[in-house]
């Protein structure tokens, strides 16, 4: 991949994506199109130590459905790195992991606000510091401000807000809604396939 050889600059966005929705694919395509970066990857994690691991649709199905979803657009790219590495995952370990990797490439870590402000709560967060940057997006009930001084490294940019949450996606699934507009449209036939699956 000769193209490395440039410093392209990557957006490391990481989660469940449980399941991916509109508001993921929309906030990934603002960054691509509004700020420095030259591509997203989305890392799908395959057990956040946030998050009960029961509630969470099939790994590989979640790994195919954004493939599936962000097929087509070039600056999207999907990453299965974290499903080799110990879990649970922790975002210190991918982190060196992709500098091994790919050493020639710039990482910054992808961040809502209210993630940021937890964040001292993180496995090792000054080491996360020291190795990339942090791109911290705005969310409802967050405050987004950073001291720039003690944090030269954290950017905060003015994406729009969309309050949408993979929860409410499977709740909506589970009521039996018609929700066909918050999803992508390539990955709804496997997205109802699992729910049906999942109730049998």
């Amino acid at each position: 991949m000769g193209s490395e050889s440039f410093q392209k600059k990557i957006g490391i966005y990481s989660g469940s994506f449980n399941p991916i929705h509109i508001g993921h694919l929309a906030l990934a395509n603002w960054l691509c199109e509004f700020t420095d970066l030259d591509e997203v990857w989305f890392m799908v994690t395959p057990h956040n130590p946030f998050k009960e691991r029961t509630d969470l649709i099939d790994d590989q199905l979640r790994l195919e459905m954004v493939e599936k979803a962000i097929a087509g657009y070039p600056k999207f790219r999907v990453c299965d790195l974290e499903f080799h590495l110990p879990k649970p995952s922790y975002t210190i370990s991918t982190l060196k992991a992709l500098k091994d990797l790919y050493p020639s490439l710039s990482f910054s870590l992808i961040m809502g606000a209210d993630n940021w402000n937890k964040f001292d709560r993180w496995k090792d967060y000054q080491e996360i510091l020291s190795v990339c940057e942090l791109i911290v997006y705005p969310r409802k009930g967050s405050s987004s401000l950073v001291d720039t001084k003690q944090f030269p490294q954290v950017h905060v940019v003015d994406a729009p807000e969309i309050e949408l949450s993979s929860t409410f996606i499977r709740q909506a699934l589970r009521d039996k809604k018609d929700v066909r507009f918050f999803i992508p449209e390539p990955i709804r036939e496997l997205l109802d396939k699992a729910f049906i699956n999942s109730e049998k």
